[in-house]
């Protein structure tokens, strides 16, 4: 192999904080490279530089492509040299088409004038290489988080792309779409395809990396060829520790049901006879964490969403009962009066006003329990704050920081801390680890141990088979807008799991094991 990429002794400084550190790195022609590191090592940081989004000259060090120095201004520049970044963060216009999006700035026209039938053939070319079963004219922002990060991909891909740049591009998807697009980064790898991957998901880097380099605190800590990767040894690197226990440790005790959905129902909010939902039961005890296991596209979201504020569908059926009383959660306020809060996969789109600072997402879902008359008590909303950034050890400086210049796993601790100030008593968790390092990630698990233990319930929606087996008490699993089984801890098991998924499918079957029509 031959040398593409060499990143000598970057280093990078934004107000108050230096997030890179001499780092380095050398890809070699051909190879996948990870990058691992907690959240705010400095990974990110380092690809913008890579890319052009933060501009030659804005950082020191020296950069060598291809054999020669670059000097990106933009993030044009690098893609005229084949360097395609796909970001964590989605790029995408939700109000345009696929194919629109796939080719914005990149039309496939002739003599000025766009030809839409070629742009959709190659539309359904690359749709196809994603593993993407959409039609070229469907509306992005109508499509699911998952869906939308294989169509950053299918853009990537309608370039010259000579080095991919990836950074989270599992982060959305289901065990089988993370699985079809490790394939075919295999599949790119094969055809000449230099690839850089930032993941925190360790097995799938074991299976696809060549080479991983380690970045903690903005400096370079170790470059691993596949020979000496293990879990182990990157967890190790990443954190500064070794960590023996993936999840924490928790006596469950559950007590009395303190939360039931019986016979839930609801259908699509534009699709009219579309069903989402179909007669759907389940409880949470109290000290109790409860999953929720499906592959995409099950209702998973769908359901909490739709019990959550009827936030999601319309005809809504069924009840839901808390200490055993029907509640009204016809509308979010009256949902959360009940004691239910909701925690979406969705944190910077959904979750928070990323422009504003720690304690104003923090107090927004209880505003009236810091105003005096109906005037903001801003020293009790500051004290507030401050005390769930102890609490929830969120790593800023300052309450009056802005979220968005914080990382995912401290974004994650501000919405729950959010939540947490409006006193639930049952916390609906949707895919509460996403994109979050190991560090941070036992971090969340040993919040919603606490909450477990004070006595609340935790209701949690996960992709990750290992983290619904590692955290619950009892695991629900869903497919086609059902549950379709209930296994004990004792009982779960991925293989059950994937089993009672796959006996379901296409076969109509309510949970109680009758048929429907």
């Amino acid at each position: 192999m031959t040398t593409l990429l060499e990143m000598r002794e970057i280093s990078m400084v934004f107000p108050g904080v230096k997030a890179l550190d001499r780092v380095s790195l050398t890809v070699e022609s051909g190879e996948i490279h990870a990058i691992c590191g907690e959240n705010g090592a400095g990974k990110s940081t380092l690809m913008k530089v890579l890319s052009g989004v933060y501009p030659h000259g804005s950082f020191d060090g020296d950069i060598t492509y291809d054999g020669t120095p670059l000097r990106n201004r933009t993030i044009r520049d690098s893609e005229h040299r084949g360097i395609i970044i796909i970001h964590q963060e989605l790029a995408l216009i939700p109000l345009l088409s696929i194919a629109e999006n796939l080719f914005m700035g990149n039309e496939v026209a002739s003599g000025g004038v766009i030809s839409w039938p070629l742009a959709f053939k190659k539309t359904e070319e690359l749709l196809r290489r994603v593993g993407l079963n959409e039609p070229p004219g469907a509306v992005v922002g109508k499509l699911g988080v998952g869906k939308q990060q294989l169509i950053e991909i299918a853009k990537a891909l309608s370039k010259n792309v000579r080095l991919l740049i990836l950074d989270e591009p599992t982060a959305a998807l289901q065990e089988a779409d993370a699985d079809r697009l490790l394939a075919l980064m295999l599949e790119l790898k094969a055809q000449g395809v230099t690839q850089i991957m930032i993941s925190h998901k360790l097995n799938e880097i074991s299976r696809v990396a060549d080479r991983i380099t380690v970045i903690r605190d903005g400096a370079t800590v170790s470059t691993l060829s596949k020979a000496d990767i293990s879990e182990d040894r990157i967890i190790r690197d990443m954190v500064g520790r070794d960590m023996a226990h993936r999840y924490p440790d928790r006596e469950s005790h559950p007590g009395e049901v303190l939360f039931e959905v019986k016979d839930w129902s609801c259908w699509h909010p534009e699709q009219t006879g579309r069903q989402m939902i179909k007669q759907v039961s389940l409880n949470v005890r109290k000290g109790e964490i409860v999953g929720i296991a499906g592959l995409m596209g099950t209702g998973r979201t769908e359901l909490v969403m739709s019990i959550f504020g009827k936030s999601y569908g319309k005809g809504h059926q069924g009840e839901v009962r808390m200490h055993g009383h029907a509640v009204d959660v016809s509308t979010v306020a009256k949902a959360v009066a009940a004691g239910i809060s909701y925690v979406t996969e969705d944190r910077k789109a959904l979750g928070l006003i990323l422009d504003e600072p720690l304690l104003r997402n923090i107090s927004l879902a209880n505003l009236a329990s810091i105003a005096r008359r109906s005037v903001l008590d801003k020293r009790r909303e500051a004290q507030v704050a401050e005390g769930y950034r102890k609490q929830l050890a969120i790593r800023t400086p300052s309450v009056q920081q802005k979220v968005v210049n914080l990382s995912g796993g401290n974004q994650q601790k501000v919405v729950l801390s959010k939540w947490l100030f409006t006193d639930p008593k049952l916390l609906i968790l949707d895919e509460p680890t996403r994109g979050i390092d190991v560090g941070a990630k036992f971090e969340i698990y040993t919040i919603m141990n606490q909450l477990a233990e004070q006595g609340r319930g935790v209701l949690m929606i996960s992709s990750e088979m290992p983290e619904l087996l590692g955290m619950c008490d009892r695991i629900y699993v869903m497919n086609e807008g059902r549950i379709v089984g209930e296994l004990t801890k004792g009982e779960a098991s991925q293989e059950k799991i994937m089993a009672l998924i796959v006996k379901a499918v296409g076969k109509g079957v309510r949970q109680d094991g009758e048929k429907v029509a």
